[in-house]
């Protein structure tokens, strides 16, 4: 294994302006006192580690539900989804991702499609492990359609450390599955709303990666998978 692709792990651009502010305050703080330098040294090193934005092999059918999001999966639970997301009042499943500030926090689509709603809420900042984060806290709703007509709804939850969604994507942008979408600073969780009768495929405690983990199959429960990099 390639030490210099665990270490040199890429970084999104969202992260540029954090780590050249946490230098510049390092530098600052190195005229103080020496330790405080060093200090600063591990939280510019974080903090670039915080928003690394590594290549994922990506499963290639476009019947599979992926991870959006690096983490555990902490909530497999049947629930009525938000109206927002335009899934009917029958409970489906929904699968929730929560992802710690060590977590990558660059998030991905689920599954190939178009987005057909976009609804952001102001709210809370409860511990995003909550259950009651999906209602009360701060989150952005999206519903993504598949060119079959199946719809899937992913939730982007602010927690108690993070205070600020970036969703890169418009109504109507169309992702392939994997494909980046969003980000959440400073650790949160996603969730993502199954078509009625779909069951997942990981238990709970599954530590996911987005963009890899299979959450679910809208077809085959155990499909023939190719991957491709993205």
């Amino acid at each position: 294994m390639n030490m210099l692709k665990i270490v040199a792990v890429p970084m999104h651009k969202e992260g540029r302006k954090f780590v050249a502010v946490f230098a510049a305050i390092t530098v600052a703080l190195s005229f103080l006192w020496e330790p405080l330098f060093w200090l600063g040294c591990g939280a510019t090193v974080w903090c670039y580690y915080f928003f690394r934005d590594p290549v994922r092999m990506i499963p290639q059918n476009d019947a599979l539900v992926l991870s959006p999001a690096d983490g555990v999966v902490s909530l497999i639970e049947e629930v009525v989804p938000p109206a927002e997301l335009g899934l009917g009042q029958e409970p489906v499943t929904r699968v929730s991702v929560f992802m710690n500030v060590f977590n990558c926090h660059v998030n991905r689509a689920p599954i190939a499609g178009k987005v057909t709603q976009i609804t952001y809420h102001h709210g809370k900042f409860l511990n995003a492990s909550l259950d009651k984060a999906s209602e009360f806290n701060e989150r952005n709703c999206l519903t993504i359609e598949t060119p079959e007509g199946a719809k899937i709804g992913v939730i982007q939850i602010a927690g108690l450390v993070a205070r600020r969604i970036v969703c890169f994507v418009k109504e109507g942008d169309e992702r392939a599955a994997g494909e980046r979408f969003g980000l959440i600073r400073f650790g949160s969780r996603l969730d993502v709303f199954l078509p009625v009768g779909v069951q997942p495929l990981v238990p709970l405690g599954t530590t996911a990666v987005a963009g890899e983990t299979i959450l679910a199959d809208l077809s085959n429960p155990q499909p023939n998978v190719k991957a491709v990099s993205r």
